[in-house]
């Protein structure tokens, strides 16, 4: 039963703390001193049912920043684990608060949740708060990724907390409304699980199919149903992260939702120069969520989600592990197809040859070899404009072209149908990770939004063939150090 309308359009249910009470603890506010709204997302806000003037009101704010709550909310923190790099622990959230799920004038059901609100049960000695400079960084790529066409978070707003947090240094602190389809995640599974009690999982895997596979009611087993679900919505997520090289950067089972929504963008970045070893985040030594170990980390991940699911599927211990086996074994060919799928989109092609595979792999190997850059090489493709590539002077690159000219005149579709699609596939601008700390280091050091919201607009129609980008086209000047990205967000 949802509450009723208030007057900046809060619209708020609470069915997650209907489940039972060893998955969340409910929290006190912890207030910030002086709050103050610097960015509000218009179109997210409206599409949520939200009246965007009234959130920038100081009513509105203190929602924002934790200072009050929204009618009818009940602040709770989650509980779940996590394999992290591959170490088991049992977490939850240790900064952020529920407030609720906000019920769209559409009918759908969205998590609000404030991220660096202030400790929580779960903070294991941590302040349970966040840094200015991180909650605009997540604004900015998960903002980037939803215009991308890929699932994921997107971000409501971002407001100050008139406080400092410490890290290595004294940092302005920052609140993030972040907005999901949920906080369900396969380390939340895990917890659930590995407190041994059947009821409670069976309750929450029956919660989780109402909310995010409805279809899936009335399947003979549909806790292995659900399994297939997830896999899928895996496998085209992380694919469609392999299409713009887009890098996570921590793939811990916390960080895998089961809604198939990219989730938290602390150590993420996107790849300039074509490399499958490329690794931005600090902690990450030995290349355990590299790009090309993506994929395999995802099956990694969804071998957990199957193990805490094995009571559910079968009563039989053995035919309970064969089901979720034989699940599992079909997430490479998935992944692979929609890979595959989304590729020959990147090149044109409408239809499907068994050779495709090979001259795929053929040019991210020149690619390689050239150290040629991800994004604008497919941009270059799609134009016909290979030269200033670093590939157009190789004598097997312009073997693969003449290959993959002949390609594009064994299918029907026109030469425009071709470039049309290709345009559709291959983004012209992506966060590149020099532009982004450009727009971060003004916000947080000079206290200037402008570069953030023109980078922000630029994002915005990162298809949009039309428009002269140039300045955001461009990778970084070569340096001696290499970019890293940090956890902490």
């Amino acid at each position: 039963m949802t509450n009723k309308q208030t007057k900046q359009g809060w619209n708020v249910d609470n069915s997650y703390a209907s489940l039972p009470n060893a998955l969340f603890s409910t929290i006190k506010l912890n207030p910030v001193q002086s709050p103050k709204l610097l960015i509000i997302n218009d179109s997210l806000s409206e599409f949520l049912g939200l009246d965007s003037e009234a959130l920038q009101r100081n009513e509105g704010v203190d929602i924002l920043a934790g200072n009050q709550v929204p009618e009818g909310s009940v602040p709770i923190a989650q509980a779940y684990a996590g394999h992290q790099f591959g170490n088991f622990t049992m977490l939850g959230d240790g900064r952020a608060v529920l407030l609720g799920e906000q019920i769209t004038p559409q009918g759908k059901r969205f998590d609000i949740q404030l991220k660096g609100s202030g400790r929580t049960p779960y903070s294991r000695g941590g302040d349970g708060r966040a840094a200015f400079g991180p909650m605009l960084r997540e604004y900015i790529m998960s903002e980037a990724m939803h215009a991308l066409g890929i699932a994921t978070t997107r971000s409501l707003a971002v407001v100050t907390t008139g406080e400092s947090v410490f890290r290595e240094t004294e940092l302005p602190g920052a609140i993030l409304t972040r907005v999901a389809s949920s906080h369900i995640r396969v380390g939340t599974f895990q917890y659930v699980s590995a407190r041994g009690d059947i009821d409670d999982l069976r309750a929450f895997a029956n919660y989780t199919i109402n909310r995010h596979f409805p279809d899936l009611e009335a399947e003979e087993n549909r806790y292995l149903a659900l399994l297939n679900g997830v896999i899928k919505r895996q496998a085209k997520l992380i694919s469609k992260w392999q299409l713009v090289g887009f890098i996570h950067g921590v793939m811990n089972t916390d960080n895998m939702t089961i809604s198939g929504e990219t989730i938290d963008y602390g150590p993420c970045a996107f790849m300039d120069k074509y490399d499958p070893k490329t690794v931005f985040s600090s902690i990450d030594r030995e290349g355990r969520y590299s790009y090309g170990n993506q994929p395999y980390i995802g099956g990694w991940n969804l071998a957990r989600f199957a193990e805490s699911l094995l009571p559910l599927l079968h009563e039989e211990k053995e035919k309970a592990l064969n089901l979720a086996q034989e699940a599992i074994s079909g997430y490479s060919k998935q992944y692979q197809q929609d890979w595959l799928s989304g590729m020959r989109a990147k090149l044109g092609l409408f239809n499907v040859e068994d050779q495709d595979e090979e001259l795929i792999e053929s040019l991210l190997s020149l690619m390689q070899k050239a150290q040629a850059d991800f994004t604008n090489t497919f941009h270059a493709l799609t134009l016909n404009q290979i030269e200033g590539t670093g590939l157009s002077c190789q004598r097997e690159f312009n073997d693969w072209f003449d290959r993959w000219q002949a390609r594009l005149g064994r299918q029907q579709e026109s030469d425009s149908d071709s470039k049309q699609l290709m345009q559709k596939s291959n983004p012209v601008v992506i966060p590149r990770n020099h532009k982004v700390e450009e727009a971060l280091a003004a916000a947080v050091d000079n206290n200037n939004l402008s570069l953030m919201e023109r980078l922000l607009q630029v994002l915005s129609n990162p298809y949009d063939y039309a428009k002269k980008n140039d300045e955001y086209m461009k990778p970084a000047e070569p340096t001696d150090r290499p970019y890293q990205t940090f956890c902490g967000t």
